[in-house]
């Protein structure tokens, strides 16, 4: 294994403003840009995976200048180089920090010579996660009366940009890209949302249990996202249902639970709203307690309560530039079409979900 490390400081002087996660919610952001290709031994073509993101697709870990190594796209490269018997280099152009709108206009949209090179095959990506976090953040600091109209505005610069993200990259990505996908939100904090509101509810006047005001907010996002990919001949990885459902029926519906959370293709907003919030909610569990089966757990979010957990080392991603970097494979063969791994961190999981829905051939 080597790697080739670039080192830049042009982003050190505004990057320095960055605050440690709890902040990512604030206004500051951090370019995390990766370069990693998995080099499978004995094969001589080459295809790339760019993903475009925030910190979620970054593989941030708390650091400023270091990320995951195995951040979910490079687990997707994984998956696809022992599929496709290739080498796969997964190209990450991310931002932590950004809203929707800033993930669009200086990452999608300014940085598309990525998705434009010949070998590109999968382009993917994720946003909207920190214009929740901000909504989140302003409502719960309310006093008074509940205003939700920071969570609506929210909803409508999500769908805008990740409409329009959609339309570049149809316009945009090499013609011979064979799949695109996106990834929608967990929700992070659940649990810590167990909580009422300091402000009051401007029609019952009485205050707001927080897990109930931002998980249709959620649910909402997440529909739009996946029923936006419908239309667009974008595939949705549903992580959602993947983190906050358990891998096991647990309330004896003969389905299990992250499955039966889902989005179904061209089911309405109000249907999936209401199996989210109601129908199927006493089935949600904070992704800090993943259960895989009745009796064994594993925790996909790290101590920020915010980004999922990894395996394996970190790369250089941040204020010192980013990493450009070649290896092998952890896993060269997956039984049914998983590895090891691939229910024991948030980013394996992720990884996998996207993997799902990889073609046969590039």
């Amino acid at each position: 294994m080597h790697a080739r490390f670039n080192h830049s400081l042009r982003s050190l002087l505004p990057a320095l403003a960055l605050l440690t996660f709890g902040a990512e919610a604030s206004a500051s952001t951090l370019n995390q840009n990766v370069s990693w290709t998995i080099d499978r031994a004995g094969t001589t073509n080459k295809y790339r995976v760019v993903a475009y993101g925030d910190s979620i697709f970054a593989g941030y870990n708390g650091s400023t200048v270091s990320a995951a190594k195995y951040s979910a796209p490079t687990v997707d490269a994984e998956y696809l180089s022992a599929q496709w018997n290739a080498d796969i280099e997964s190209v990450r152009r991310t931002k932590s920090g950004a809203v929707a709108e800033d993930v669009y206009n200086n990452k999608i949209v300014a940085e598309r010579s990525y998705m434009q090179a010949s070998n590109t095959r999968v382009v993917t990506f994720e946003m909207c996660g920190n214009d929740g976090l901000q909504a989140r953040t302003a409502y719960k600091s309310q006093s008074g009366t509940c205003d939700d109209a920071v969570l609506t505005a929210a909803e409508n610069s999500c769908k805008t940009y990740v409409t329009a993200s959609m339309d570049y990259i149809n316009a945009n990505a090499y013609a011979g890209v064979k799949l695109k996908v996106i990834s929608n939100l967990h929700y992070p904090g659940y649990a810590a949302d167990n909580t009422q509101s300091t402000c009051k509810d401007p029609n019952t006047g009485a205050t707001v249990k927080m897990q109930d005001k931002f998980l249709p907010s959620l649910a909402r996002i997440n529909h739009m996202m996946c029923d936006v990919a419908r239309q667009k001949g974008f595939q949705c990885a549903d992580n959602f249902a993947q983190y906050m459902g358990s891998d096991f029926d647990s309330n004896g519906d003969g389905q299990v639970d992250s499955e039966a959370l889902r989005y179904v293709a061209g089911e309405s907003q109000a249907s999936y709203v209401t199996r989210i919030t109601s129908t199927l909610r006493s089935t949600i569990r904070d992704a800090n307690t993943k259960f895989v089966s009745g009796s064994s757990s594993y925790d996909y979010i790290q101590s920020d309560d915010t980004h999922p957990t990894y395996n394996g080392s970190t790369v250089t991603a941040g204020l010192f530039g980013g990493t450009t970097g070649t290896g092998a494979a952890r896993y060269t063969t997956f039984s049914g079409g998983k590895s090891p791994l691939w229910n024991q961190y948030g980013h394996e999981r992720m990884g996998w979900a996207v993997s799902t829905f990889n073609l046969p051939t590039p």
